[in-house]
């Protein structure tokens, strides 16, 4: 299965940017709805595809038209890692605030920010090194390992 076509890189650096102000939101007031609206973002973007996830869409229609068409893409699949990271976090963020243990809410909430953040301040996105690293450390099924 596909991860999907390639992507202009600079609409995964929007999303984080949003992302980013959405998680900070969160850990600022606590409104825990706002993390679980956030859980599902990361969730259409992760099992459903990049294309229809909601940042995805917002960048499409309202920032990459007032742009120079994209001379470089990338591949899909580590940014949808990236986005399954990213709903682990948020949906355990989302648990622990729900379920009163709000210490483990505001640090999961806490990590994907940071994730975030890095991705929108440094243009480094932490998940998708992370699926770069598993793959070199993992063999791919079906493939002999290396020697």
């Amino acid at each position: 299965m596909s991860a999907g076509p390639a992507v202009d890189p600079r609409g995964p650096r929007f999303a984080a940017v949003v992302t980013a102000v959405v998680l900070a939101v969160v850990l600022v007031t606590g409104w825990w709805p706002l993390l679980a609206a956030q859980t599902v973002v990361f969730a259409i973007g992760a099992f459903v595809g990049l294309r229809p996830a909601p940042y995805s869409v917002l960048y499409r229609v309202l920032v990459a038209p007032r742009l120079a068409p994209a001379t470089e893409r990338e591949d899909a699949a580590p940014l949808r890692f990236a986005q399954t990271v990213g709903f682990v976090f948020a949906l355990v963020g989302t648990v622990g605030y729900v379920s009163g243990a709000t210490v483990l809410g505001v640090v999961a909430t806490a990590f994907a920010l940071l994730a975030a953040f890095l991705n929108a301040a440094f243009n480094f996105c932490l998940g998708c090194e992370m699926y770069l690293l598993i793959r070199r450390v993992v063999p791919s099924a079906g493939e002999a390992p290396q020697s």
